[in-house]
């Protein structure tokens, strides 16, 4: 008597070489797309605290142009051997030290660019800003209007 017996099944366990393979290149994937994102929010974020540097330093010099009485063009009073506007704002306690750093030429914008004051003793005229920073072109590092600082 012979038995036919139905052939072995073999049960696989675990995950083929392939679908491994696709695990793994979807990983890669999503982290190549966290780290340009990343990215983009740093440049952003840089971009965001420039400008905010150039309006502080905009409304600093506005408030004591106004507080004082001076006319736009007009240079402040000499006070300690000097005459600018920075250097008035942080011997009298309106701007901090990491502001006039930057204002100074000293601190670096914090995508690396380097900040200029023009004419750092004279009041700028209305939509004139007191100091640009240097990456205002490429980077965009350039507010969209001044009119209203």
């Amino acid at each position: 008597m012979t038995y036919n017996l139905p052939p072995k099944v073999v049960s696989r366990r675990g995950i083929t070489l392939l679908e491994l393979a696709l695990v793994i290149i979807v990983l890669l994937g999503f982290v190549s797309l966290a780290f340009v994102a990343t990215r983009a929010w740093k440049r952003g974020s840089e971009r965001s605290l420039c400008i905010l540097t150039l309006r502080n330093m905009q409304m600093a010099a506005r408030s004591y142009q106004n507080l004082h009485g001076y006319d736009y063009g007009a240079r402040p009073d000499e006070e300690n051997g000097t005459q600018d506007i920075a250097q008035h704002l942080h011997d009298k306690g309106y701007i901090e030290d990491q502001l006039f750093n930057r204002a100074s030429g000293v601190a670096p914008c914090p995508s690396g660019g380097g900040y200029d004051c023009p004419s750092p003793d004279i009041f700028p005229e209305p939509g004139q800003l007191y100091m640009k920073c240097s990456l205002s072109a490429t980077a965009g590092h350039q507010p969209s209007s001044t009119s209203n600082w």
